[in-house]
């Protein structure tokens, strides 16, 4: 099989809507299937919001970019924020009156993981949970981890022992999370933090040539270069705290099925919105 070939297939494969019209189309249509995609940012940037709209958006028929699917909500991170879940459900049932789930939140399937051991352990539970899925619920079609970073804060010590071991893990969970995408055709989304960059010159990340910014701060992001590689596509989360109104940005970092893109958005209370759209919706007030 030809690179070109490979290429149209990607972009060909099924994309599951990040609930913003405007995101979607930064993102040639959603979340791709086959996958697995990485939002970093730092700490409210948006991560963790994005990833619930997706969770719950999976619901939607394909005619309005779901999948008509559940979804697996692994966190690492505590507590799980099951509060504003239900606030989004809330919206997505107001504006989506006719979904057969009565709340939305039912469709979401949450799980709480400790440690990169037992990542590793979850996964293949995973699978079984799927092919179970299948019979008594909607099909289990989009897999977040929030966040992958947490897993590898306070374990390791920059040691080679410890260094060899975290980075059998990556290929392990990367491995993992890759076979479970292309079985079952589910969009795989993990999330990642950033470090402030520390060093003079310019570092090409991706699309990026000038490198990450965000707050006002220069950053990579957390992991190394050695979990860059356990990704399909990365795409950077910033805010800028100097605006009036605080927006974030998705920027596109790297991606085989995408050109450098990037879109502005805030998040409200109903979810997260792409400017052009606030912008639309308050002209028509």
């Amino acid at each position: 099989m030809r690179a070109e070939n490979l290429l149209y297939l990607q972009q060909r494969s099924e994309k599951c809507s990040v609930g913003c019209p405007v995101l979607d189309r930064c993102l040639g249509g959603g979340v791709p299937c086959n996958s697995v995609t990485e939002f970093v940012g730092e700490s409210g940037s948006g991560k963790t919001q994005l990833c619930l709209q997706l969770a719950l958006s999976a619901q939607l028929p394909p005619s309005r970019g779901g999948l008509c699917a559940s979804s697996i909500y692994i966190h690492t991170e505590f507590p799980f924020p099951f509060r504003r879940l239900r606030q989004l459900s809330r919206a997505l049932r107001a504006s989506h009156p006719d979904l057969p789930c009565p709340d939305p939140c039912d469709r979401v399937f949450v799980r709480a993981v400790h440690s990169a051991d037992e990542l590793v352990a979850v996964i293949p539970t995973i699978e079984t949970f799927i092919l179970h899925s299948r019979a008594r619920w909607r099909p289990v079609r989009v897999v977040v981890i929030d966040s992958i970073a947490a897993l590898f804060r306070s374990d390791f010590e920059n040691t080679g022992s410890d260094l060899r071991r975290r980075s059998s893990l990556f290929f392990r969970i990367s491995g993992g999370l890759r076979w479970l995408a292309k079985r079952f055709g589910i969009a795989v989304v993990v999330t990642n933090q950033v470090v402030d960059f520390i060093g003079d010159g310019d570092v090409r990340i991706g699309n990026l040539g000038n490198g990450l910014y965000s707050s006002a701060r220069r950053v990579c992001p957390a992991l190394g270069l050695a979990w860059a590689h356990c990704v399909n596509s990365r795409l950077f989360l910033s805010r800028d705290e100097g605006e009036p109104v605080k927006t974030r940005r998705m920027s596109v970092v790297f991606a085989p099925h995408l050109p450098h893109s990037s879109s502005e958005f805030v998040i409200r209370g109903e979810g997260i919105f792409g400017v052009e759209m606030q912008r639309e919706e308050e002209r028509n007030v």
